[in-house]
């Protein structure tokens, strides 16, 4: 891990195109300002780690409804019923 000193109003660039700001600083808590495309997301870490989960849940839960997950559920199905 890079890490860097900055003070209020100094910044930080990753790449072409993203500009980190410290804008302000009270005891612990550090306020950052954040220039970036638009199509670059930009989110808190905790924010980040809920998404990605809610990603996955989704993704698992998707995989019940494609054609070749219920085939195989039915023919499990019919298979069980001495069909």
């Amino acid at each position: 891990m890079l890490v860097l000193t900055r003070k209020k109003d100094q910044s930080i660039v990753i790449g072409d195109g993203i500009e980190i700001t410290v804008l302000d600083i009270q005891g612990d808590q550090v306020r950052l300002g954040v220039r970036a495309p638009k199509n670059v997301p930009v989110h808190r870490k905790e924010i980040y780690l809920e998404i990605q989960e809610e990603n996955r849940k989704a993704a698992e839960s998707s995989e019940a409804f494609q054609p070749d997950v219920i085939r195989r559920a039915l023919f499990v199905e019919i298979e069980d019923d001495g069909y």
